[in-house]
């Protein structure tokens, strides 16, 4: 025992201020909290403000590093583990080059065409460079520049997305401009619209207003801005450019699973800044948010599991990370909105309907989605906006306002399924009209596909010289 006395005499040191504040909390005179004056009570409520505005900010800032953390390396490596070996460092470099454009186009005018103006499609330049964008609350209590570089993440992310349908043939000279003109064509609209006070946000002449309600489109973190809208690009994109060279001929095998399992981790973890992030505050909606989304993910990748070791006898990793991705992106517009049961119902069906167009529909069809980011964000995306209609609880969220609840049709709202249906066309035909356009632009600049010599060597050597490792 005596050798534990030094422990003991420690831990009864750090307990005599909490005995002190005790004492002093139980012996608080009443006269002293009766003579506090209004000028009083109003600097002790600004105090707390701060101190509320310093929480939220801080959760803010890390939020945005954890969807950063989702692109690059999460991304990358989900996506580079998947292609061949000679192409694995061109697939990570698209992520990587999707992060430095935006970023640049993102400062220079991106931001002030989604979030500022008062337009139904776009907003105006009166935040070119940033301009009046300050440290001072925007949203709650959240600086301007914060929601900004988090709202940046989401841009770069979007984009990195649309790689996974064109890896292995794309040149990088072509990826880098339409990183660029699509951000700024499809994204910046997109986000005005569905974020910023424009069509499908506008609570007074937006969408709902045609169904003869006040509401909006409820999108929480992205479902329509960046799932529907990358997943419909890649596979526009996808079909533009054609198949790989000898696709369905030879068995396109993947270098690194162990990639690919990593980047759906970081995923994982980054889609709780991308989700919980959402509330824009260290809140209880951010807890609710952060629940359903790993809720949704989980279930999602137990259900692909189940119809994989069905189909296929075996169930793979990368069929589980796959479940994952979809769960996480079929949650994403829900997240602010539904409860645990919307979360298991919403990650259940998306497993079903995403693996029914990756394993039998993208075949029968024969399109060459490389690497499923149509059947995952596309066909997630539109799962999750439209059961967000049906579940969304009136006791969780909130329409764009802040203070009207936010209530689906099994909580008698049938109309809010509607105006989710018509948001996610309006989103689909943007996005393919954008990515048509785009396209187009960048065939004026540079051949947007390598030859098909260079396919057979790979583009790790024939576009950027380099190779991972010595085979």
């Amino acid at each position: 025992m005596k050798r534990f006395l030094p422990l003991f005499l420690f831990v009864a040191l750090l307990g005599l201020p909490v005995l002190a504040f005790a004492q002093d909390a139980a012996t608080l005179d009443p006269a002293a909290v009766a003579s506090l004056t209004n000028a009083d009570v109003d600097a002790i409520k600004a105090s707390i403000k701060v101190a509320n505005g310093a929480g939220d900010t801080a959760w803010m800032l890390t939020s945005a590093a954890l969807v950063l953390l989702m692109t690059i390396p999460g991304l990358a490596l989900f996506y580079g583990g998947m292609v061949r070996r000679k192409n694995i460092l061109s697939t990570m470099y698209y992520s990587l080059g999707s992060a430095i454009v935006v970023s640049l186009v993102w400062v220079v005018v991106q931001y002030s065409l989604a979030f500022s103006g008062t337009g139904m499609f776009i907003g105006d330049f009166g935040k070119v460079m940033m301009n009046g964008v300050t440290k001072d609350p925007l949203i709650f209590l959240v600086p301007e520049n914060v929601f900004s570089m988090f709202q940046l993440m989401f841009a770069i992310i979007t984009v990195a997305l649309i790689s996974g349908a064109v890896v292995e043939r794309m040149s990088i000279t072509a990826w880098l401009i339409f990183s660029a003109v699509w951000s700024l064509i499809v994204y910046a609209p997109l986000a005005h619209m569905v974020w910023g006070g424009g069509l499908l946000s506008n609570m007074d002449t937006g969408i709902a207003s045609w169904f003869g309600v006040k509401g909006n489109a409820l999108d929480f973190a992205g479902g329509l801005v960046v799932h529907i809208s990358s997943g419909v690009a890649s596979l526009v994109l996808a079909l533009l450019l054609g198949p790989r060279v000898r696709y369905g001929k030879d068995a396109i095998i993947p270098n690194n699973i162990g990639f690919t399992f990593i980047g759906a981790g970081l995923l994982w973890v980054g889609w709780f800044g991308f989700n919980a992030g959402s509330a824009v505050a260290a809140n209880g909606l951010a807890g609710s948010a952060f629940l359903v989304t790993n809720t949704a993910a989980a279930m999602a990748a137990f259900v692909w599991v189940i119809i994989e070791y069905f189909h296929h006898k075996k169930p793979t990793l990368i069929g589980a990370s796959t479940g994952v991705v979809a769960g996480l992106v079929a949650i994403t517009p829900a997240s602010g909105f539904v409860d645990v049961t919307g979360a298991l119902v919403i990650g259940a069906s998306v497993a079903v309907v995403s693996y029914l167009f990756v394993a039998f529909i993208k075949k029968a069809l024969k399109y060459d989605d490389s690497l499923d980011a149509f059947g995952v964000h596309a066909v997630g995306g539109t799962v999750g906006a439209l059961l967000t209609g049906v579940f969304a609880n009136p006791t969780i969220g909130f329409y764009f306002d802040g203070a009207t609840a936010a209530a689906g049709g099994l909580y008698g709202n049938w109309t809010q399924l509607g105006i989710q249906s018509l948001s996610v066309l309006i989103a689909i035909v943007w996005a393919i009209v954008g990515t048509l356009i785009s396209y187009g632009i960048v065939r004026i600049f540079t051949k947007v596909r390598v030859e098909p010599q260079e396919e057979v060597i790979g583009l790790d050597l024939t576009q950027h010289g380099e190779k991972q490792g010595d085979r």
